[in-house]
């Protein structure tokens, strides 16, 4: 079955954790499977190179963004049935260490609800940066993130010695009740190769469905003997951040053909939407969009 899920509201002045309760409970009483969120913390005045999106610059609205881990954990308490995600944390953001306890905290307070973690390289220098991260070294980097990640959700005591992180021998818990599928929102080349070799599912969007099917033939053909083929969740945009808008009825048909073409999921992302400037409008926004529901249930 071809989940279908939502973006939770997280970009630009308008959220309030009354706005984010109402929009879970409203998208659990519509039948949306999963929520998500993504991952950018600063705005940067001065911008070194191009957004990593459709857009020349971040968008207005990425002046305000809310953190994704911590946003989640308020979720798992404010919808019993509905599962969380991931789409997309940037390596460069986090440590994989501390990333693994928190990520599990959230897993355990929703009660295995944590069903894919999604990671990626990351386009902002400037983010890079202020963590005390080289950009120029977020390839490499996430060659060593992913092994070291999963070392700590594995039995302990756990350890990883890599070229970039040192963990262990320690203990570490809590652990996932289940061990969250990772997800790849990577496009290059070399980011295409980790995810045949590192990752579950990939996070394509903006890009034809048949496309889709035509990488993950790619990717499986890379795949390490032994491992399961890679899925897709696909990420659709109600407005990109370059403003091109799709009607309900457009997106309803993407919807339908992610679920003929057998595709895991399909996220939808409501945050650029342009006429989002109040609480009430967030909402206004989700109840259009119960055809949605209906189209990846066949």
């Amino acid at each position: 079955m071809t989940t279908i899920g939502l973006t939770l509201p997280q970009l630009g002045p308008v959220v309030s954790a009354t706005l984010i309760r109402d929009f879970v409970q409203q998208a659990d009483e519509m039948g949306f499977d999963d929520l998500w969120v993504q991952d950018h913390f600063l705005y940067a005045l001065h911008q070194d190179g191009e957004y990593g999106g459709s857009a020349q610059r971040q968008p207005e609205v990425y002046r305000s963004v809310w953190a994704p881990t911590e946003l989640l954990a308020a979720v798992a308490g404010w919808t019993e049935r509905m599962h969380l995600g991931t789409s997309i944390l940037v390596g460069g953001n986090h440590w994989p260490a501390q990333l693994a306890n928190r990520l599990a905290t959230i897993d355990r307070l929703s009660e295995g609800r944590l069903s894919v973690v999604g990671l990626s390289v990351g386009w902002s220098a400037e983010e890079h940066r202020a963590v005390g991260v080289d950009p120029r070294t977020r390839g490499r980097r996430m060659d060593d993130f992913v092994p070291a990640l999963l070392a700590c959700w594995g039995a302990d005591p756990v350890e990883h010695h890599g070229s970039f992180f040192d963990i262990g021998p320690a203990i570490m818990q809590p652990k996932p009740v289940t061990r969250p599928r990772l997800m790849s929102g990577m496009y290059s080349e070399a980011g295409l190769a980790r995810t045949a070799r590192d990752f579950d599912l990939w996070n394509p969007g903006s890009i034809p469905v048949a496309a889709v099917q035509e990488t993950l033939c790619r990717l499986n053909d890379r795949r390490p003997d032994g491992k399961p083929e890679i899925g897709a969740i696909y990420r659709l945009a109600h407005q990109s951040t370059a403003g091109k808008r799709l009607t309900v009825d457009e997106m309803t048909a993407r919807v339908a053909e992610c679920a003929s073409a057998g595709l895991d999921g399909v996220v939808v992302e409501t945050n650029f939407c342009s006429e989002i400037t109040s609480a009430a409008a967030w909402l206004d926004v989700l109840g259009t969009l119960k055809p949605l529901v209906d189209a990846a249930r066949g």
